[in-house]
């Protein structure tokens, strides 16, 4: 029997809505807010105390307490109600998925970290970044959600290069002439890349700056882009800071036997083309990438403020526990909540870390069928992510930095890359950790838990020092020759993430979010949102564009702006 009594009703003057929505994560936040724009009434709910779900932002108590509550088996109930035919509908029981697997966390500071939990604001999806000119940017201003949000840069891109250095990431004319590290001819060489890129794009957009001779052609946009800059016989230094730091390729792509993603010419011209838009969009950031000055998890809160402001009306620490069907025909009608109280939509919007038990055996044929194929399945591949706290910059006199370690440079069974990014706190830099505190988040593509680990802590090792002792909670620490030079371990903790399967249109009226992914920006998830959306409601504007006023001025791209933290 259901503990209803734990919950408050929401006392709403109607019980029947467009559309109700379950979880705020990223994704759910945008849909909502989309709805409510274009006049739909919507009713946003999560069990949660706080916005995100496998987008948000934690302190580090409730990092924890997260990812531990939702590795638990599938068939963990989260309500206490059964699957059963009342006299109106079919009720079908929601459970929480298994997201989190394989599990590890250290503390090796425990007086140090006791009293900082909640100063940390730590990206349970990380790494991500956005580009200055990624579709996330764009969504961001054109919705107004910028009103809600600031930015810092990204202040520098490194690279480890065969030698196992660091090296920097040229993005602009001005980078490459400055870096050091390039010779003479690999900086003439990589501008003439660049150059070919820029004449390419320019023919392609009809621009004046372009002709048709420039264009690549067709045959070469088809082709792999690894195959295309061995064609323009780039050095593999080059080769490698085009197709893993800039383009962000995963997987190694001069193996195409365990390539499982090939990166073709055309999609890697796109992506130069967003790296160079991105560079010099806002004149101060220095380069192409911007990080949420609380995390990743205030984009969730900004769609949440956006929706509310267009009527959205929102409850959390509000559990659905069931999904209330037409006994007949398996049609969706409605949810229970956790206070026991019914409420009715047209459509529904489901966080993926929610599924739905199967119907009773006496329940219709239509039903069955239906719920078969409307809950998620675990994609083969998977996401390691690891998240690091130390004291120390793994680069001097810089706090906010990318890293990439391309496929091979760490260990020779490494086929997919390793991404990293440092976040630094402070009163002039991110609050997303106490001053003189360093996070950072690495992630990579696996096939399994065990694939995963080792590539996290191959490049754990690579750039920390970690602490070992009989008593692991007394913080000492390895001694080598570059002890002082490396970082020293604090507090780890190490998952792995499942990709899901979402097929959107099993049942016309139920529908899932999609969950973070393994890249490093949004673009792919902006698009699934967008297109979920659209499906959802074909004649509505995805957030419709505002009419200018006579004052504002005519070229989209002049009032441009995010509120930018100097």
């Amino acid at each position: 029997m259901s503990d209803s009594s734990l919950y408050d009703p929401i006392e709403l003057e109607t019980t029947t809505f467009d559309l109700i929505v379950v979880g705020t994560g990223l994704p759910a936040t945008v849909i909502a807010a989309a709805a409510s724009a274009a006049g739909k009434t919507v009713l946003h709910l999560d069990r949660n105390h706080f916005y995100g779900s496998q987008f948000a932002s934690l302190h580090l108590d409730q990092l924890t307490s997260f990812i531990n509550s939702h590795a638990t088996p599938p068939s963990t109930i989260i309500d206490t109600t059964s699957t059963s035919i009342s006299h109106d509908y079919t009720v079908l029981d929601v459970t929480l998925r298994s997201v989190y697997s394989s599990i590890e966390t250290a503390n090796y500071a425990p007086e140090i970290l006791a009293d900082q939990s909640s100063k940390f604001l730590i990206d349970l999806g990380g790494p991500r970044v956005l580009f200055c000119a990624d579709k996330a940017v764009d969504l961001i201003v054109k919705s107004g959600v910028d009103s809600y949000l600031t930015f810092k840069s990204i202040d520098v891109s490194f690279i480890c290069d065969e030698s196992g250095g660091l090296s920097n990431v040229p993005d602009s004319r001005s980078a490459i002439f400055k870096d050091k590290s390039l010779s003479l001819i690999e900086k003439n060489q990589l501008m003439r890349f660049f150059k070919l890129v820029q004449q390419h794009l320019a023919a392609s957009a009809g621009d004046d700056g372009g002709s048709e001779s420039s264009k690549i052609s067709e045959e070469d946009l088809e082709s792999p882009f690894a195959d295309f800059l061995k064609r323009m016989r780039l050095p593999p230094k080059i080769k490698s800071i085009i197709l893993y730091a800039i383009s962000l390729a995963d997987d190694d792509q001069d193996n195409l036997e365990v390539c499982k993603t090939v990166l073709k010419t055309r999609e890697g011209m796109q992506r130069l083309d967003l790296y160079q838009k991105s560079v010099g969009r806002f004149p101060n950031v220095p380069g192409a990438l911007l990080y949420p000055l609380y995390g990743h998890g205030e984009m969730s809160q900004g769609f949440s403020r956006c929706a509310a402001v267009k009527g959205c009306i929102q409850v959390l620490r509000m559990p659905v526990n069931a999904l209330l069907m037409d006994k007949e025909n398996g049609q969706y009608k409605g949810v229970r909540l956790a206070s026991g109280e019914e409420k009715l939509s047209h459509q529904l919007v489901l966080d993926p870390t929610l599924t739905v038990r199967l119907p009773p055996t006496s329940s219709s044929p239509d039903l069955k069928e239906t719920l078969q194929v409307l809950n998620l399945k675990d994609d083969k591949r998977k996401v390691a992510r690891g998240i690091c706290i130390t004291t120390r910059s793994l680069k001097p006199d810089v706090s906010n930095l990318l890293l990439v370690y391309p496929p091979r440079s760490l260990f020779p069974e490494q086929d997919t890359s390793i991404r990293a990014i440092q976040i630094g706190g402070g009163s002039d830099k991110l609050a997303v950790c106490p001053s003189g505190m360093f996070v950072l988040y690495f992630s990579g593509l696996c096939d399994d838990a065990e694939h995963g680990k080792r590539l996290l802590h191959a490049a754990m090792n690579a750039l920390l020092t970690l602490p070992i002792s009989a008593n692991p909670e007394s913080g000492s620490a390895v001694q080598s020759e570059d002890a002082e030079v490396k970082p020293t371990l604090l507090w780890s903790t190490l998952y792995i993430q499942e990709l899901t399967m979402v097929h959107n249109g099993a049942h016309e009226n139920i529908f899932f979010t999609p969950v973070p992914d393994g890249n490093l920006n949004y673009n792919d998830l902006v698009d699934s949102t967008a297109a979920l959306f659209q499906k959802m409601y074909p004649d509505e504007a995805f957030f419709a564009e505002t009419p200018s006023s006579p004052e504002e001025p005519e070229n989209p791209e002049d009032d441009t702006e995010l509120n930018l933290d100097d």
